[in-house]
């Protein structure tokens, strides 16, 4: 194509990508942001130090590929309705948070974040961005199933639609977040049907019905947890 540089040299490995990846969360892992260098990453992924800065110009658009990495295995599976689509995604998400390489990395990264607002955009459109696919898949999806009006044409009614993924994002990857990394508490199926009532019914919706599901005692809203309430701060 016209006006494209041509790339010269050995083409790029898909697997020394994704050793260096892993590499950087493990490392993050042990070592945290602040002890973080390029020449550990290099070390752990066994390549040289110039093959990383090939790729990346600085520790932090390296970190936040290999946080957005994670994300990017987030899937939405038809599951045959609106809420059922809503409550898998928020179980998948925080199943994903669980797991000790996304949280430790997750938190090192937005904790840097706050002093650094190159890193902030870098996060917005490595990781934010790129997951929103998951709000417009779910929302089209659910519009044909006519669960959903549909957008109002033109302009308008596109940046009406814009401004509701942004929102409806924001809601449940906030929620689970807070969740899971900030009260330390687990995501278990009746929360996720809880949040899921709350967001598409609103505050004035009545509790969610239990269904035919079997009593989880990691479940608050199972009759079999009724000592919750007596157990200590964090426990589930």
């Amino acid at each position: 194509m016209a006006g494209s540089p041509r790339r010269t040299g050995r083409p790029r490995s898909a697997a020394a990508d994704r050793a260096i990846l892993d590499a950087t969360r493990s490392a993050l892992v042990e070592l945290g942001w602040g002890r973080l260098t390029m020449g550990d990453v290099a070390v752990r992924a066994k390549v040289a130090k110039t093959t990383l800065y090939r790729r990346w110009a600085n520790k932090n658009d390296l970190v936040v590929d290999a946080v957005a990495v994670l994300f990017d295995n987030l899937r939405l599976p038809d599951r045959g309705s609106l809420r059922a689509d809503v409550e898998g995604v928020v179980l998948s998400f925080a199943e994903l948070l669980e797991r000790p390489e996304t949280k430790a990395s997750l938190m090192a990264v937005v904790a840097e974040a706050t002093r650094d607002e190159a890193l902030r955009g870098r996060i917005r459109t490595a990781i934010v961005d790129r997951q929103k696919h998951l709000v417009v898949e779910g929302r089209r999806r659910a519009q044909a199933r006519g669960e959903l009006p549909a957008d109002p044409p033109g302009p308008a009614g596109a940046a009406e639609a814009a401004r509701t993924v942004d929102l409806v994002f924001d809601v449940i990857a906030g929620a689970v977040v807070h969740r899971c990394l900030v009260s330390a508490e687990r995501v278990t199926p009746g929360w996720a049907r809880a949040l899921t009532t709350l967001l598409l019914q609103g505050l004035a919706a009545p509790p969610a019905p239990a269904g035919d599901r079997t009593a989880d005692p990691a479940d608050p809203a199972d009759p079999a947890d009724g000592e919750r309430d007596q157990k200590p701060a964090g426990s589930v």
